[in-house]
């Protein structure tokens, strides 16, 4: 015998001590999912009999029972329950998760009960006691069902022997269709729209071929529609959009879930006493002009239809008024009331509307959902939920949303069919933001604080301790630029390994045999910039940058440090500064190019000094000013003394060497400062063309970021630096001894160095994401790192012992969470999303590591 349950149930195991439950439940549940009131027993006393136990055993079990319910994960419950007052508790549980209460009853004899018993010395009990669980049973059996539970199967002997267990998918749980999908609002009878916007989307839609009243609908290949409700009411033709939306879900290219408007309209069609209110007179008048059986079919089809679907593995939600997290995928009485008017606070508003909740505000659920039932002016997104329902009765615009494209598409109202009894929207709080910019003017410590598991693209899970993510939160509440514009943190990055050349730490050869041993065929150089690393966020203007940014008036960009801070502590040099950029960009056609009003560029700003001239003043000056001062008195000493005769030893030549390692530190440093005294002192050299409205471009090779740039830096070489980089093929020999010619030149003159990449953004190699970049410093660079005497034979051995695994699983973490970050802010996800991102990143620098590596 084959018996079904819900695949998301509370299965609640009856009968009396020797009925076999716990058998019953081995064999047909996973361990896991059975919570036996004895084993409850035992975790809290030690002992499984110990009846005094059980008020414990039971808070014990309702936590987890509550636990997995809340998980979403099918629970049993294995106990004697033969009493309705023992059943009432499991019930409410069920309820309180909206999930099914199942009551599977063992009617098993007392006689076979006894001998079960018998055959267990544990279960020594008298024969009484089977005898009252039996006469309990019997006499609440019939009651089960009025007790709440929705499913009931009573197995006797033979019947549990032969039952077969079958899980059946809740009807709502569509997870295996993908889409895509063109999710349509509230149609309101408006067949004109629904036609039109339907052709627009793709779908070919014409009269019945046969001459009967409906249409034919072919929708485009593998696409298929979905409406959320509300078919009916107030419109000029609800029997039209009544075929062909009955029609399109027949011929299984719809799905369709119910809007409130259509149960009241089914509860009149059957008879029942319905308040002909809300649009209701114009449905009723327009399908008495119809066949009773259209009438008849009209009440099936809106019998039929689930409350709401769970669809594209658990991504995407759809209902007609909305639908929590801790309801989606289930089934309940509370989850169809949900589905069908959302949630209202008990009082109505001047237009005597009922005041709903705004759920959407407060939602943090991983799924998209996509509702209607409200109208609105225009389709927002708010923490990842979308209202599709813009008016379309009231004069407004029929919309539909294309999945997953993201993609808004609408056609407007021929005309007012209904006046609306109150404004769509109340009047905007702040003029000119969305929904989502307007909630996120207030971010919760809860979404930043604490551990935290980030998922990346990139890199799956990344993990967060808490005492980092303290120190992030510390720096970023009291430093960091306007939370608006931080939508990204460039990752660090790692040098290359410890290089076996005399007298050198760091070499290009490292960085290259990296990728080769992880298959990289051609990398790319580039001469790393003796500046800062730094974020520029350019706007069109003003108005871009308040619409997409949601920021203040005036505002038109941004350039932070690495760490999230503003660069320019002037605001005019600032405004300048951006100026600048967005004067190259307007030259070169750029927001045209990219169809974007908004840019995110990673940098290097020069001079070194602009941003490190305290540490510049305070720790390397300070060093330079001293040891040259002091060494030149002791050389002078020493010098004196063995004019004299007096045998210094090798004091002399020491310390001569001492005083020529200082003058190259201090010459190092000096070629990174130079005075700004304007805005013609300073020097942009952008590398990657980080975003842009609908992209990140990370799908791009590193030769189309510096050709890209390199084309914007052309509009102003004063100002802007196109970074100088080369090509190298890993496999030919020359074209690698080139690249270890190029960095020669480029250390020799006193740069940094250079930066080895795969071409490719992101690549992987053997075991996943390789480093994103490898910096290969030269000598007089790692200088100002490591001390003027850091290349004395004994320092240098020791500083070849330093290690990078640390340093190296930073950058790969770091690199994910960047990547993430602005992924999030492009698909416009909510701000508290991208800084999940952003603050990991600033939380992972806060772990302990070599900062000179």
């Amino acid at each position: 015998m084959k018996t079904t349950i819900p695949e998301l149930a509370l299965v609640v195991l009856i009968g009396p001590s020797g009925s076999g439950k716990s058998s019953f439940a081995r064999k047909h549940f996973l361990p896991t999912e059975v919570l036996s009131s004895d084993a409850y027993r035992g975790l809290v006393s030690d002992d499984e009999l110990n009846q005094d136990s059980t008020a414990d055993a039971f808070e014990a079990l309702r936590f987890v029972a509550a636990k997995r319910l809340a998980r979403g994960r099918l629970t049993v419950i294995d106990a004697t329950n033969v009493q309705p007052e023992s059943r009432k508790f499991l019930v409410e549980l069920a309820r309180e998760y909206h999930v099914l209460p199942v009551a599977v009853v063992l009617d098993v004899p007392e006689k076979i009960c006894h001998e079960r018993n018998r055959l267990r010395p544990d279960r020594n009990m008298g024969s009484h006691v089977v005898r009252t669980q039996l006469q309990q049973l019997h006499r609440s059996i019939r009651g089960l069902e009025r007790e709440g539970f929705r499913h009931v199967h009573v197995l006797e002997p033979e019947r549990i022997e032969a039952f077969q267990l079958e899980r059946q998918p809740l009807w709502n749980n569509r997870k295996h269709d993908t889409g895509p999908f063109d999710i349509i609002g509230d149609i309101h009878g408006c067949l004109d729209e629904l036609t039109r916007l339907l052709t627009r989307l793709g779908y070919e839609v014409s009269p019945k071929s046969d001459g009967t009243p409906g249409f034919d609908v072919r929708a485009p290949t593998g696409r298929k529609a979905v409406f959320l409700g509300d078919l009916v009411d107030r419109g000029p033709d609800i029997p039209g959009v009544l075929r062909l939306v009955m029609g399109m879900v027949e011929a299984g290219s719809a799905l369709c879930v119910p809007g409130n408007h259509e149960i009241k309209l089914m509860r009149k069609l059957r008879g029942k006493d319905v308040k002909v209110s809300h649009g209701l007179a114009q449905s009723l008048e327009q399908l008495e002009r119809e066949p009773p059986e259209f009438r008849a079919s009209v009440a099936s089809f809106i019998d039929d239809l689930v409350s709401h679907y769970v669809l594209d593995g658990g991504r995407l939600v759809v209902a007609h008024a909305g639908m929590k997290e801790s309801m989606q995928g289930r089934g309940s009485g509370k989850v169809r009331d949900f589905a069908l008017y959302g949630e209202t606070t008990g009082e109505t508003d001047e237009y005597g509307i009922p005041v709903r909740h705004d759920w959407a505000a407060e939602y943090r659920g991983k799924a998209m959902v996509v509702y209607g039932h409200t109208a609105v002016l225009e389709a927002e997104w708010l923490n990842n939920t979308l209202c599709v329902d813009t008016g379309c009765v009231y004069g407004g615009k029929l919309t539909a949303l294309r999945y997953p494209e993201r993609e808004i598409v609408s056609v407007p109202a021929a005309r007012v069919y209904c006046e609306p009894t109150r404004p769509l929207v109340p009047p905007a709080a702040a003029p000119g933001l969305s929904a989502q910019q307007q909630h996120d003017d207030v971010l919760d410590l809860a979404d930043v604080s604490g551990k935290r598991l980030v998922t990346t693209r990139l890199m799956h899970n990344v993990t967060l301790r808490e005492e980092n993510t303290a120190a992030a939160l510390e720096a970023m509440s009291r430093f960091a630029i306007d939370p608006r514009w931080l939508i990204y943190l460039p990752p660090t990055m790692s040098p290359s390994e410890t290089s076996s050349v005399e007298g050198l730490l760091e070499h290009p050869s490292e960085a290259f045999g990296y990728y080769r041993k992880e298959g990289v065929a051609r990398v790319i150089c580039e001469e790393k910039h003796m500046g800062s690393r730094s974020v520029v966020i350019v706007c069109r203007d003003a108005e871009a940058a308040r619409r997409r940014f949601g920021v203040g008036t005036g505002e038109t960009g941004v350039c932070y440090t690495r760490t999230g801070r503003r660069f320019f502590s002037d605001e005019g040099l600032e405004a300048a500064f951006l100026a600048r950029v967005r004067a190259a960009l307007d030259a070169t056609g750029f927001w045209e190019t990219f169809h974007t009003e908004w840019a995110c560029l990673d940098c290097e700003l020069m001079p070194w000094s602009l941003k490190a001239q305290e540490l510049l003043r305070n720790q390397y000056a300070a060093v330079g000013a001293a040891s040259r001062a002091a060494l030149s008195d002791v050389v002078g000493v020493l010098g004196q003394a063995a004019a004299r005769g007096l045998d210094v030893g090798g004091l002399s030549a020491r310390f001569q060497e001492k005083q020529r390692d200082v003058g190259l530190y201090v010459d190092a440093y000096r070629r990174y400062c130079w005075p700004v005294r304007s805005l013609e002192d300073v020097r942009l050299a952008p590398f990657h063309l980080l975003a842009t409205e609908g992209a990140v471009h990370v799908d791009k090779d590193h030769v189309w970021h510096m050709e890209t740039l390199a084309r914007v830096c052309r509009a102003d070489e004063r100002f802007l630096l196109a970074t100088p980089y080369q090509v190298i093929d890993l496999a030919d020999a020359r074209a690698v001894e080139e690249g270890v010619r190029w960095w020669d030149a480029l250390t020799g003159r006193g740069g940094e160095g250079m930066v080895v990449k795969p071409l490719a953004f992101t690549a992987r190699g053997r075991k996943g994401l390789l480093q994103p970049a490898i910096k290969s410093r030269g000598p007089e660079y790692l200088r100002i790192i490591y001390g003027p005497e850091y290349t004395a034979a004994d320092n240098l051995e020791r500083l070849r012992q330093r290690g990078l695994s640390t340093k190296r699983s930073m950058a790969l973490r770091e690199f994910a969470l960047g990547v993430e970050g602005l992924e999030r802010f492009v698909r416009q996800e909510p701000l508290r999303r991208v800084h999940e991102c952003v603050f990991g990143v600033l939380a992972l620098e806060s772990e302990p590591v070599d900062p000179r590596l």
